[in-house]
């Protein structure tokens, strides 16, 4: 009988389709985060391994599983996976990719119009003294349409937030490794630029890179001083894009405007003087916390583990 664990509570539509195979399927159902040991214990037997992006698979927890031969990430990146270790042992590696795009994306744009409208402030001030009455120069904020936004790696979240952005009427530049074609760019109203002078010009950065280490603090001190003091850095990708401790400093100084966190350095801790900065937005990474991508997400893993088990194509591989 193929044994399935799965390191943490997750939708019914991952576990549906799995009730009706002849699987045994076990759950982590604790609300606390499995530890390394427990990660190890549920996985020493089992055939199948699901795990959150949360939870790193190491080449410790994949060499205390030897009949172990499918990992299922949930989640888009796999930088919580030993690639090499799952490789050498002959393991499989799925992921589930594209599905959360719309969901990302429309969270970095909530994150936008959130910093511009001064939303968390506004919020917080109800919740206190509250105001005295409406004035011209009360609470000013900022209008997003006619500023400009700079995206850093236009994937399918990145030209999905400069879909999105486009329509609330922002210039959208953007920068990765291999530009698009003319065709592609013209569709998306995106205009390719270097990252220096994306950095320097735009009102807004949004970050949709993956963590590879090329990409590890390829914003730091260097490249935040070489942004506008009114710009807004965005990070939904991971944290370790950023130098957090320089991304700290540059804030306290006003090297830059503000910053809008969901995801963090040293997950899930933030460090502390964040948490003081009024020019900040901090939210637990909630990219694609929603019950649409989430449920999405579930079905592709359902699906890939259903055609293991019957021995059809998988879809969503990952190379080791």
């Amino acid at each position: 009988m193929t044994k399935i664990f799965i390191a943490a509570p997750v939708p019914a539509a991952l576990l549906k389709p799995l009730s009706d195979t002849a699987a045994q399927v076990t759950v982590y159902s604790h609300e606390t985060p499995i530890t390394p040991a427990e990660l190890k214990a549920g996985a020493a037997d089992a055939d199948i391994l699901v795990v959150p992006l949360s939870t790193p698979v190491t080449a410790d927890v994949i060499a205390a599983a030897p009949q172990l031969k499918l990992i299922a990430n949930y989640g888009a990146g796999v930088d919580n996976l030993d690639l090499a270790a799952a490789k050498a042992r002959g393991i499989q590696v799925v992921n589930t990719p594209g599905v959360s795009a719309n969901a990302v994306a429309e969270l970095t744009i909530a994150l936008i119009l959130a910093w511009s409208r001064r939303i968390p402030e506004g919020d917080q001030l109800m919740r206190g003294a509250g105001f005295q009455a409406w004035e011209p120069e009360f609470f000013l904020g900022h209008e997003i349409s006619g500023k400009s936004l700079g995206i850093v790696g236009l994937g399918a979240i990145g030209r999905n937030v400069a879909a999105k952005a486009g329509a609330l009427g922002m210039t959208v530049r953007y920068w990765q490794r291999k530009p698009l074609d003319e065709p592609n760019e013209a569709a998306l109203h995106v205009h390719y630029t270097d990252l220096d002078n994306l950095l320097a010009t735009s009102d807004f950065v949004s970050l949709h890179v993956p963590l590879v280490p090329g990409t590890r603090h390829m914003i730091d001190a260097a490249k935040l001083a070489e942004m506008k003091p009114t710009a807004v850095l965005i990070n939904v990708a991971r944290g370790p894009v950023i130098d957090e401790a320089a991304l700290l400093t540059a804030l306290q100084n006003k090297k830059i405007g503000g910053a809008a966190l969901d995801v963090y350095e040293h997950e899930p801790q933030v460090a502390d003087g964040f948490k003081l900065l009024t020019n900040v937005i901090l939210t637990p990474h909630i990219g694609n916390a929603t019950v649409e991508a989430r449920n999405a997400m579930a079905k592709q893993i359902a699906d890939n583990i259903v055609a293991f088990m019957t021995g059809k194509p998988l879809k969503y591989t990952v190379a080791g």
